[in-house]
């Protein structure tokens, strides 16, 4: 990948070079991060549980100024959690609880009569199964959710009124599926020779009953926009690594402009 500020970061800061999962999923996974605290003690189990604390209030009260932009994966959305002011913007492609809570990204979209593309929108094209959740943001640029987010976070920065220590968590919703980069991020990647590792059979052997009978009668499943295929071909295989790999990068641009605004 093509990461010049992640690796900035992983020289200048600090890297955490092992990650133990407390949670195979989202939302408690988030929540144990923000707490120390495994689910079973936090009371965060599943994405919709409520969130109740978070150790953002211990900074605001030794007097720092928190804010959160960007994505947290809080319920309700907007739980304080010890900020002073949140900006959220969720995942991408909200389906499950709070499909229809608006966060600052569909205010944005909206002012611009703008329609957010989401699954809904890319069922409708011809090969939308064959796509593997890869597709193309056709909107202005600075409307993707990860320049939205990036750019918030430097407008905070060039503006915020420096009276207090300032404590900014930045939650880029992306990479996250859909994989949907601006075309210019994805061709380079579609060029290059993309390490692709082999599915075994021991590793679908490995899976649930539920996942072996589907793939047993090859059948397909939709997530988050990615239809997940038994046999995908290695071109679609290449093409949806590409376009992840492309929404890295584009993140680690977006990275990298908020390290000059901090630095200016």
């Amino acid at each position: 990948m093509d990461t010049p500020n992640l690796d900035r970061l992983v020289r200048e800061g600090i890297t955490f070079s092992n990650c133990f999962v407390p949670a195979a999923s989202c939302a408690p996974c988030r929540a144990s991060l923000f707490t120390g605290l495994y689910p079973h003690t936090n009371g965060v189990l599943k994405n919709g549980d409520t969130w109740s604390h978070s150790w953002v209030e211990n900074l605001q009260a030794a007097g720092y100024h928190a804010v959160n932009i960007g994505k947290m994966h809080t319920f309700p959305y907007e739980t304080p959690l010890g900020f002073k002011q949140r900006y959220v913007v969720e995942n991408k492609d909200r389906f499950l609880e709070g499909r229809y809570y608006f966060d600052e990204w569909d205010t944005a979209l909206w002012a611009r009569r703008l329609k957010k593309p989401g699954r809904l929108q890319y069922r409708d094209m011809p090969d939308y199964r064959e796509r593997l959740g890869a597709f193309e943001w056709e909107l202005p640029e600075e409307m993707h959710s990860d320049m939205f987010v990036g750019d918030m976070a430097c407008h905070w920065l060039e503006t915020y009124p420096k009276t207090e220590p300032l404590f900014l968590q930045i939650g880029f919703p992306g990479p996250h599926p859909p994989y949907d980069p601006p075309s210019r991020y994805a061709e380079p990647y579609l060029k290059k020779d993309l390490p692709l590792a082999e599915v075994t059979q021991a590793e679908l052997d490995g899976q649930p009953p539920a996942y072996r009978a589907m793939i047993q009668h090859n059948t397909e499943f939709d997530h988050d926009a990615v239809v997940h295929q038994h046999n995908p071909t290695p071109e679609q295989r290449h093409r949806q690594r590409a376009y992840y790999l492309a929404n890295v990068t584009m993140i680690d641009e977006k990275i990298g402009q908020i390290l000059q605004a901090l630095e200016e």
